[in-house]
């Protein structure tokens, strides 16, 4: 069972919960229904139980304070859903996060112990914590762990590691049983008075009926490690809220000149935003067409923004933004999203909706990978990923980006473009520098319209370029510096519209040093020297091939048409003179 366990899933959390309890609803009520049973009434199978235990408390799923004390206190705070349950009885000294220590007992003996020292509040430790305006903010970003939690309490609680084992187990002996049955049952002989076909409906009914009593007694194993996966997921969930608030907290608690601090909640951006959500969502046409928020210090964009469906350029650079919402999807109408040096490590899937998106730019973040469904961007001209953490590019890029003119890739760790990239000849500009290349797709000549590369700093992993290169007949500038090239193509030459060129730092062979330090015309004109020579030698080559055959035909005729004409003559001189055929003159 899978749950977003990242900042860009977590406006699905409560969907994905609701689709898994709906669709799992009634196998985990037997499996919740058993489990209670067993725990409550450990004996009653084995004995009947004069008095019943007590049935023991409703699943909380709070944070705990220990671990999450920001969470909790602030989740604390969140309207809940029914009433709390109040155990029966509580230990006196427990500690409560949310309420103040209880006034010192003074009609106690002086003889007495002191009693131990309370643990240090959490408002002791962060003053501000209590500011209206900060728990406003951290209550609303942390919702979809108040979600998470109302349906984990529907649920239940989390079964035990080895119930989850034997769960595993038992899915394991109904695959295998299945299996056997399954073979069993195409193996099994027709009997000579039944009818093939009727034979065939009756074994495919004999499999469905194998395959949905499988499937019933899967449905409550399956359920039991998907309630454990979703508490996981819950706990991964809670530490990272946790760790959010935390930030929250440090960025909102500023210090003066005067060294006291004071608390900037941002509330200018957070009008700034309200008032562009009201204005291009005011009215059913949109009516805002650019919005730019540059350099706000924002750290999260609101899913309302999903509803300016008349938004075509949309810039956020230069914020603290962690993730983009889902919701983006819903700017049918947007061609320009700027969203670079922030802190995103991810990119929604539903990016790939923005059909009519054209300049798209998400340079200098935390990216490991682009969605795959970036590719159905199919309007997009301009690309920036650069300044990124990228180790690849999606195989199908060049297939699906027919109209891509421009892509920035330089600054991350990419070791090999797709041959995809091949197929994008409406490319001008490629910059790749600072990466591991190892080199360039065996069809990059097909791009024809390219003016643009930069392959420089590749180091060592860059030793060679295909001999297609030299199709790239409208190159006009290329960068190849700091790489460890030997030799240059000898189909370099053909560039004849080459202008800048930067070699250095490599160690260079082919063309020559002194032939480098002259420029680039000095390297066009050595290499198409070269070319040239290479293929006057191919020609002479191939006409050498094509004579040779034609000589050795003359002389093994010749050959033969000689044999003939001694013989003849060593013929007659053995009837002349007497001697039998078969002696061995000196003709012979």
């Amino acid at each position: 069972m899978w749950l977003p366990n990242s900042a860009p899933g977590r406006s699905h959390a409560l969907f994905a919960f609701s689709f898994v309890l709906k669709t799992l609803s009634p196998s985990l009520s037997l499996y919740l229904s058993i489990s209670s049973s067993i725990t409550s009434h450990p004996r009653t199978f084995l004995a009947p139980r004069a008095v019943p235990p007590p049935p023991p408390p409703p699943p909380t799923m709070d944070p705990n304070p220990k671990t999450h004390p920001v969470l909790s206190y602030v989740m604390a705070r969140l309207p809940s859903i029914g009433p709390r349950f109040t155990p029966p009885s509580a230990p006196s000294d427990a500690f409560d996060i949310e309420q103040p220590p209880p006034p010192p007992d003074l009609s106690s003996s002086s003889s007495s112990p002191p009693p131990p020292p309370l643990p240090p509040r959490i408002t002791d430790q962060m003053p501000h914590l209590a500011h209206p305006k900060l728990l406003a903010s951290m209550a609303s970003a942390v919702t979809d762990v108040a979600q998470t939690r109302s349906v984990l309490k529907t649920l239940g609680d989390r079964p035990d590691h080895e119930a989850v084992d034997n769960a595993r187990a038992r899915l394991a002996e109904v695959e295998s049983a299945l299996s056997r049955r399954l073979e069993a049952i195409v193996l099994s002989p027709r009997p000579p008075d039944v009818d093939r076909l009727e034979w065939r409906a009756h074994l495919a009914e004999k499999e469905r009926e194998c395959r949905e009593a499988a499937e019933r007694e899967r449905s409550a194993h399956r359920a039991v490690i998907s309630l454990d996966e979703m508490h996981e997921a819950y706990a991964r969930m809670l530490r990272e809220a946790e760790d959010r608030l935390v930030k929250m907290y440090d960025s909102a608690v500023v210090v003066q000149n005067d060294g006291e601090c004071d608390l900037n909640v941002g509330e200018e951006v957070n009008e700034e935003v309200v008032g562009i959500l009201q204005e291009g969502t005011g009215n059913g046409k949109g009516g805002l067409d650019r919005v730019d928020l540059s350099g706000r210090r924002l750290r999260i964009l609101p899913e309302a923004f999903g509803q300016i469906v008349g938004l075509v350029v949309l810039n956020l650079s230069n914020n603290q933004l962690e993730t983009i919402p889902d919701s983006i999807a819903g700017l049918a109408n947007l061609e320009e999203l700027n969203v670079c040096s922030n802190l995103l490590e991810s990119l929604p899937h539903s990016i790939g909706l923005l059909q009519k998106l054209k300049i798209l730019n998400v340079s200098s973040n935390k990216l490991a990978s682009l969605p795959d469904s970036i590719c159905h961007c199919r309007s997009l001209v301009e690309l920036d990923v650069s300044f990124n953490n990228l180790a690849y590019l999606p195989t199908n890029i060049g297939y699906e980006l027919p109209n891509l003119q421009r892509i920035c890739i330089q600054y991350n760790k990419i070791r090999s473009l797709p041959t995809s990239v091949c197929e994008m000849y409406s490319l001008r500009h490629l910059d790749a520098h600072f990466n591991e290349l190892r080199g360039l797709p065996a069809a990059i000549g097909k791009l024809t319209n390219l003016e643009f590369l930069n392959l420089s700093s590749n180091f060592s992993d860059l030793t060679e370029l295909p001999d297609t290169f030299g199709d790239l007949t409208n190159l006009k500038e290329l960068d190849l510096s700091n790489n460890q090239i030997n030799a240059l193509p000898d189909t370099f030459g053909r560039l004849d519209n080459l202008a800048k060129l930067n070699l250095d730092e490599n160690p260079l062979v082919i063309p020559p040093v002194e032939i480098v330090k002259e420029g680039v015309e000095a390297v066009k004109v050595f290499m198409a020297k070269r070319w040239l020579n290479i293929l006057v030698e191919e020609e002479r080559r191939s006409m050498l091939e094509v004579k040779e055959p034609a000589q050795t035909g003359w002389l093994t005729r010749s050959t033969s048409w000689l044999k003939d004409i001694v013989s003849d003559v060593s013929g007659e001189c053995f009837w002349i003179f007497g001697l039998p055929q078969d002696s061995k003159g000196p003709l012979s």
